[in-house]
């Protein structure tokens, strides 16, 4: 194994060695043993099928989100309005699940690619604002995700539920659940939206690695003022990232829609699973293999955490503190990386 490749397996197994180690002593000095505690989050996690399929759940909306922030960070963007983007695709998923009755060969496609489309249309607003008028997108997509939570309650109340708090149930033929998934995993909400994310992340893959318009539009966001002296269409590349951007933040709203819940409520707040999506981009390095093993990370913690307060009576609040430590040490891994870099100059 070559000594790059051997560091860029070490750095992340020791930022989650790391991790563990300062939640252990976080544990310890509150009073409370750090073997049970994290004994209790592997078995939440992957302790039998029901809690291996919870985790995959867990999991597909992540690789989506990250997915969706890390495409816009490859092309020089920076996508906060991935939660926005995911409620609107998510409304729109279940409208089309709701409002049609068709073949399931024609009805679930056609939900998920108008979750694509909505999530698309929402991120263009941003695009064209930043291509046209140098409107700054962070800013921009941070306002149209209050934008599309309280528009997206408005039209529940108002459409999709008469005046009620949640949605009607998607009709089957739009729905990702499957017996056959819920069965080999005791009943849990697995679905085959895993699926769905897994090609999702082929597609970012092969965009962005193997064609001219990925070549494109990474060009256009490592250098503007290059790429437009070289010919590229530096307007059109800002708005067709942020459009594709958009589009995977819509299906990771499908994946919830049309899968673990069936349904759209009114929400008092975020789902979290936008903002969880820029996290797993920058600790999965904005690569689609790197995402599809920090989104499981993400879904094993999520999902192991609720474990810990009954098995090993972890509080809540100390729970998010460890999980968070664990996160926070794979997002610094940059650190790991230029601390060997200097033992191996030391060393020389």
């Amino acid at each position: 194994m070559s000594s790059s490749r051997l560091t860029n397996f070490l750095v992340p197994v020791l930022a989650v060695l790391l991790g563990v180690l300062v939640g252990s002593i976080v544990m310890l000095v509150s009073g409370y043993d750090p073997i049970a505690g994290y004994s209790a989050l592997l078995y939440g996690a992957f302790g039998d099928n029901y809690y291996i399929g919870e985790t995959i759940r867990q999991t597909t909306p992540y690789i989506l989100a990250g997915l969706a922030v890390a495409f816009a960070f490859r092309t020089g963007l920076f996508n906060i309005g991935v939660e926005g983007q995911l409620i609107i695709g998510w409304l729109a998923s279940v409208w089309v699940g709701v409002a049609f009755d068709l073949p399931k060969v024609i009805h679930l496609p056609l939900a998920i690619l108008a979750a694509a489309v909505a999530g698309a249309l929402w991120a263009f607003i941003p695009g064209f604002l930043k291509a046209h008028f140098k409107v700054h997108e962070v800013i921009i997509t941070i306002m149209m995700n209050y934008i599309a939570l309280h528009v997206s309650n408005a039209i529940i109340r108002s459409v999709l539920s008469n005046q009620g708090f949640k949605s009607e149930k998607i009709h089957e033929t739009a729905s990702l659940q499957s017996e056959f998934l819920q069965s080999i995993t005791d009943y849990s909400t697995l679905h085959y939206g895993i699926i769905v994310a897994v090609i999702g992340a082929i597609i970012m893959w092969f965009l962005l690695e193997k064609t001219t318009k990925g070549y494109e539009l990474r060009a256009v966001g490592f250098n503007q003022h290059a790429s437009h002296y070289a010919g590229m269409n530096v307007k059109r590349n800002i708005i067709l990232a942020m459009v594709i951007s958009g589009a995977f933040a819509g299906v990771a709203g499908a994946m919830e829609g049309l899968g673990t819940f069936g349904n759209i409520s009114v929400k008092a707040g975020f789902t979290g699973i936008g903002f969880d999506g820029i996290a797993v981009a920058l600790i999965g390095g904005n690569n689609a293999f790197g995402i599809l093993l920090s989104a499981l990370l993400f879904g094993a913690l999520k999902v192991g955490a609720l474990e810990m307060p009954s098995s090993a009576d972890v509080p809540t609040e100390l729970v998010d503190i460890v999980i968070a430590l664990i996160i926070f040490f794979v997002a610094s891994s940059y650190l790991i990386r230029l601390l060997l870099s200097r033992f191996k100059k030391e060393g020389k």
